[in-house]
């Protein structure tokens, strides 16, 4: 019998229809392309205004958040610092008022007598020399006194300035926030409940300045997503947090637009995990984004987070939660403008 073997097909170039065809698909089977990893999150004039506001209230939200829980925490050295001082002002009030009282009694005629009563050379020296050190331990529980009370006056006078520039603070902070309102009001940013995962992991914070504030920081560092641009080093900081427990595609710089993106301070993360759909996450990988979401509010102040965007709701620093819609309409007419595909967050 004789054995036929099937003839080897050549190989012949694909017709460039078959190619284009094949692109398509691969686009919709999810492989993240250059496409997909830049959203367009350009909404309306009044939408623009309106993160142009937040970027600007929120940030000097952040700056007056961080002088205040600075201004706190040296209240709270000062007033430790106060009754230490207070503890010794009483101890050497109480030697001062016993010594005195002593004095009285004595009165200065009793210690020359002392003196003039010694009975040898020897004796009258001893007795002088007692009655230095006896003058020397006064005199230094006086100072101490004199510089308690001293410190006391100065310590008040340090935490009066405190609580006015928490004051001050405050009042800023207050301003801040009703600009905040303001701003989301003009795009129908009414309040909305914002789920918040009690079990969100805890970030390590962020690099401050020992007054409290945040450093400004250039677009300095390589972004090490695939937008391949840079970042900021706080930035950097929070994605590569984030990335300890949420794994699926993000990506931070981008060129062209108005936002923080070219300015290397947000990043976007996918609530898919190959990359941006143009759909609205369901399921698990909506909530992936709910527990991403809640992450960043959770560390906000660890971070620097400014704002959240997710799901047609806004969480602002100093404001809460808000209802958010870029492309009007019905939440998820616009995956991208509404943020049903993708978690946005703006960092300081």
């Amino acid at each position: 019998m004789t054995l036929t073997v099937r003839p080897r097909r050549r190989f012949r170039s694909v017709p460039a229809f078959l190619v284009s065809a094949l692109a398509a698909a691969v686009l919709v089977t999810g492989v993240p392309s250059a496409a997909m990893a830049e959203p367009n999150e350009v909404g309306s004039s009044k939408v623009a205004q309106m993160r142009k506001t937040l970027d600007s209230a929120a940030a000097q939200y952040l700056e007056a958040e961080g002088l205040l829980e600075a201004s706190k925490t040296q209240q709270r050295e000062l007033n430790q610092k106060l009754a230490a001082a207070e503890n010794r002002y009483a101890r050497s009030r109480a030697s001062i008022v016993k010594y005195a009282a002593e004095a009285y009694k004595s009165g200065r005629l009793g210690v020359v007598g002392v003196m003039l009563n010694a009975t040898s050379p020897d004796e009258f020296m001893s007795r002088t020399a007692a009655l230095e050190r006896m003058t020397a331990r006064d005199e230094a529980r006086i100072s101490e006194f004199v510089a308690a009370r001293t410190e006391i006056d100065q310590t008040k006078g340090a935490i009066d300035a405190q609580v006015k520039e928490q004051s001050k603070q405050l009042a800023e902070m207050t301003k801040l926030r009703k600009a905040t309102e303001r701003a989301l009001s003009a795009v129908g940013g009414y309040a909305v409940d914002g789920w918040v995962d009690p079990y969100a992991p805890t970030a390590a914070a962020a690099k401050r300045n020992r007054d409290g504030s945040w450093p400004k920081e250039s677009c300095s560092v390589d972004d090490p997503t695939p937008a391949n641009g840079c970042i900021t080093p706080r930035t950097k900081h929070a994605l590569l947090q984030a990335q300890r427990w949420y794994h699926y595609y993000v990506s931070c710089y981008r060129p062209g637009d108005m936002y923080e993106h070219p300015k290397g301070r947000a990043c976007d993360f996918s609530s898919e995990p190959n990359g941006f759909k143009n759909f609205s996450s369901r399921g698990e990988n909506k909530l992936y984004g709910d527990k991403l979401a809640s992450f960043f509010v959770k560390n906000a102040n660890r971070l620097g987070v400014m704002y959240v965007i997710w799901y047609c709701k806004v969480w602002v620093a100093g404001s809460g939660w808000k209802h958010y819609s870029a492309a009007g309409g019905n939440c998820g007419d616009s995956p991208a403008g509404d943020h049903t595909n993708h978690v946005h967050v703006s960092i300081l």
